[in-house]
């Protein structure tokens, strides 16, 4: 087994469009999240075995960090190369990846975000993957 390290994140640019929403990396790709992000409240928790990526705008949704949470399969040079980070987690872990929103894993299979939004000061969105399919979540207060 190959064991990862986390990874600091650098700011990339962020777009926002009816259809879903794309991140441009450092080094010029895109990737785009297909369809409308979900509203969840502030506090998501994942299925087992799921790709999650945790993305943090700035207010307007120009501009933002992505996380990847305990992803083992990137190499360091490609998430330096692209301006991603990546956080590993053990079972019963929890981590403040930006100021207002931490993730943790209770069980080492799932992951739980959770999203303090007046700290955060920006827009938390989610997505999580799998061979099967991708979900997209954006993290608003209770009361939305």
């Amino acid at each position: 087994m190959t064991i990862r390290t986390d990874v600091a994140p650098s700011t990339l640019p962020v777009t926002l469009r009816e259809s879903g929403v794309e991140v441009e990396y450092l080094d010029g790709r895109t990737t785009f999240y297909r369809g409308v992000p979900e509203k969840a409240g502030e506090t998501l928790a994942t299925g087992p075995g799921k790709a999650v990526h945790v993305l943090v705008t700035d207010p307007d949704g120009t501009e933002g960090v992505m996380m990847y949470v305990n992803d083992r399969k990137t190499h360091e040079d490609i998430l330096e190369s692209s301006g991603v980070g990546r956080i590993v987690l053990d079972g019963g872990e929890t981590e403040e990846i930006f100021p207002g929103v931490t993730v943790g894993s209770p069980d080492g299979m799932r992951c739980r975000i959770q999203a303090d939004l007046s700290v955060a000061r920006g827009r938390v969105f989610v997505f999580v993957e799998d061979d099967w399919g991708e979900e997209s979540y954006e993290l608003v207060a209770e009361s939305e």
